[in-house]
């Protein structure tokens, strides 16, 4: 999107010189890679960088607004409502489409956000410091920008993590959740957790509970789990109807959880209709709709309670509505779609762009502070891998910023 530095940077790219990209990564990590990385990072210029800063600000106002959790209290689905919530996430990943002002107002014709999604729950935050660092070091990315914010280097955006994740325990002590992480995509993302902050991943089904307490087995003995931080999606627990598990989410165990799991739904696609801003699409609940917008057509249907995309109806009737059983609307989002703008020029051709820009939110803080961010291309009609098969400069990457 700054277009000396994409024609620079283009230049300098070659299928051996990103083939070289990632087999550093194998080298670094072996196995460890089980997502698409595309070939280019996004250079954003200043003034969408000022848009999507304006845009969080918006976001960030209604989340820390003091009846936040009263407003957001029936996005916990019944029987999954998790015991010790604290007072506010201590994650928040905020996704944009990248798309033209068609506004016919000042900025008519410039580049603006659009909120896609938003989610109180830990994203790539290993990942990504990881990636834009390869990044500099295989291809010319200008000091004068940044994937970072708040903070100057890599090793201070850890320390911060550190500081929240980890705090006073021993490393040892703190576990990072999931339900068969040697399995899960993103499990590079956890080698580096650990390989960071000394914080291993732990399944589910190795947890073992002892009255309140819960423990881990580590070098042949068991270890206390004082911090539990939590990349665990109920949504993954049912593809496992039969897993038989020591520990369930919903125990009253005493743990401090570094992203309570109550957060995942309060800060998702059930906040969307509580924000009002230019840079985010009407978004309704369809249970609250006596009437359907005249345009339904540039409506998108997404039910509240999905990951990873599923269930999003990108073409809807009135019919397709109408056939939603009563008991049921109350699942489902009505929104605005958005028209994401192709401004990634690739060797052929123009490639759309989706950015996610990654908070924390320390216990003690009055609001979160954003610190770094990650980005997804498309060629598709939607952001995901379904959508994007054998295709090229597609896929995850990060954003490096002009400010």
């Amino acid at each position: 999107m700054i277009q000396p530095i994409r024609q620079t940077f283009n230049q300098a790219f070659s299928p051996e010189r990103y083939r070289a990209f990632l087999e550093k990564i194998e080298l670094d990590l072996p196995g460890q890679l089980d997502f698409r990385v595309a070939e280019t990072p996004v250079f954003v210029p200043k003034v969408l960088t000022v848009k999507l800063l304006a845009a969080c600000d918006d976001i960030v106002n209604v989340i820390t607004r003091d009846d936040f959790k009263s407003l957001t209290d029936k996005a916990i689905p019944e029987g999954q409502r998790v015991p010790n919530e604290d007072e506010h996430t201590q994650f928040m990943a905020v996704d944009f489409a990248v798309c033209k002002d068609e506004s016919g107002g000042p900025s008519h014709g410039e580049l603006t956000p659009q909120l896609i999604e938003l989610q109180g729950f830990p994203s790539l935050y290993g990942f990504q410091p990881y990636i834009a660092s390869q990044f500099r070091a295989q291809f010319p990315i200008p000091d004068n920008l940044s994937h970072l914010f708040n903070v100057s280097t890599n090793a201070e955006y850890l320390d911060r993590l550190r500081q929240m994740i980890v705090g006073d325990c021993n490393p040892e002590e703190v576990i990072l959740l999931e339900i068969y992480p040697e399995k899960q995509k993103t499990r590079i993302d956890f080698t580096l957790t650990e390989k960071y902050l000394g914080v291993a991943a732990v399944c589910l089904t190795k947890i073992r509970k002892d009255g309140r307490h819960l423990f881990y087995e580590k070098d042949g003995r068991l270890v206390r789990i004082k911090r539990i931080y939590n990349r665990l999606i109920f949504d993954d627990l049912q593809n496992f109807p039969d897993l038989q598990t020591d520990f369930h989410l919903t125990d009253d165990v005493d743990v401090e959880w570094v992203g309570h799991p109550n957060w995942f739904f309060r800060i998702s696609k059930y906040t969307l209709p509580l924000l009002h801003s230019p840079y985010v699409p009407e978004s309704y609940f369809l249970s609250d709709l006596t009437n359907y917008p005249a345009d339904l057509e540039n409506y998108v249907l997404k039910p509240l309670f999905s990951f990873a995309g599923s269930g999003v109806k990108l073409h809807i009737t009135t019919a397709d509505l109408d056939a939603i059983p009563e008991v049921q609307r109350q699942g489902y989002l009505l929104q605005r779609k958005v028209k994401y703008e192709p401004v990634i020029q690739s060797p052929d051709g123009l490639v759309k762009s989706e950015i996610r820009m990654l908070f924390i939110w320390p216990k003690a803080d009055a609001r979160p502070t954003l610190l770094t961010n990650l980005s997804r291309l498309s060629r598709g009609e939607m952001i995901g891998v379904n959508f994007n098969k054998n295709k090229d400069w597609v896929g995850g990457t990060v954003c490096f910023f002009e400010k």
